[in-house]
């Protein structure tokens, strides 16, 4: 781990001592998502309740500038600035961002699938039709038995992506299908949602600053 990438796990801990025991499934997660975003790949995220407005804030932190500044590559900028007073406008306010598709929205989608084939299924057939070899899933659930993560997530696995999982309490039935699974400490699920906010924010500025220099 490089020093700054100590420096944010010992930001995390200090404010969060309850995540001591969790340090070495957070390194484990932030890697699985470090090489898929190396390697040119996607994540996905599905999540239910909060864990679905978990997903949205985690997408909105990957896609555009979360902590720092993440200006556009020279060739892209200059390709822009070359269309004229709007592209000079994109040119100098557009971002770079880390491919991130929650799972949670698709309302026509949803709906319909939910009516027409099962409501229990609709994560695993966004993950079938969207997923790609090597791309991830990040699948979050505070018991780790949510019945539609856990197809999400066995989906995922058919479909050779990562699995990275989010939860609480012992993990449940969503570790046994992860690559990495960070069970942050609780029993109730508002205290594990509050503890899940401190994880996904130290792996967002941890790819942050691995992707995107000041």
């Amino acid at each position: 781990m490089s020093d700054q990438g100590r420096s944010l796990l010992n930001r995390l801990l200090t404010s969060y001592p309850a995540l001591a025991d969790c340090s070495e499934d957070l390194e484990s997660a932030k890697n699985v998502l470090q090489k898929t975003f190396e390697t040119g790949h996607k994540l996905l995220l599905c999540g239910n309740g909060g864990s679905a407005a978990d997903c949205e804030h985690i997408a909105g932190e990957l896609l555009k500038g979360f902590e720092r500044k993440r200006p556009l590559q020279t060739e892209l900028r200059s390709k822009l600035a070359a269309q004229g007073s709007e592209g000079a406008l994109l040119s100098e306010r557009l971002q770079r961002g880390l491919p991130a598709i929650s799972l949670v929205g698709h309302i026509s989608f949803s709906t319909a699938f939910a009516n027409d084939v099962e409501p229990g299924l609709a994560f695993a057939q966004l993950v079938a039709a969207i997923g790609k070899p090597r791309d991830a899933l990040l699948a979050i659930s505070t018991s780790g038995n949510a019945r539609n993560v856990l197809l999400a997530a066995q989906t995922a696995r058919a479909c050779e992506l990562a699995v990275v999982g989010l939860t609480g309490r012992d993990g449940g039935q969503l570790a046994k299908l992860c690559d990495a699974c960070v069970a942050v400490p609780g029993e109730r699920t508002p205290d594990i949602q509050e503890l899940h906010i401190p994880v996904y924010h130290y792996l967002c500025r941890s790819l942050e600053q691995h992707f995107f220099s000041e």
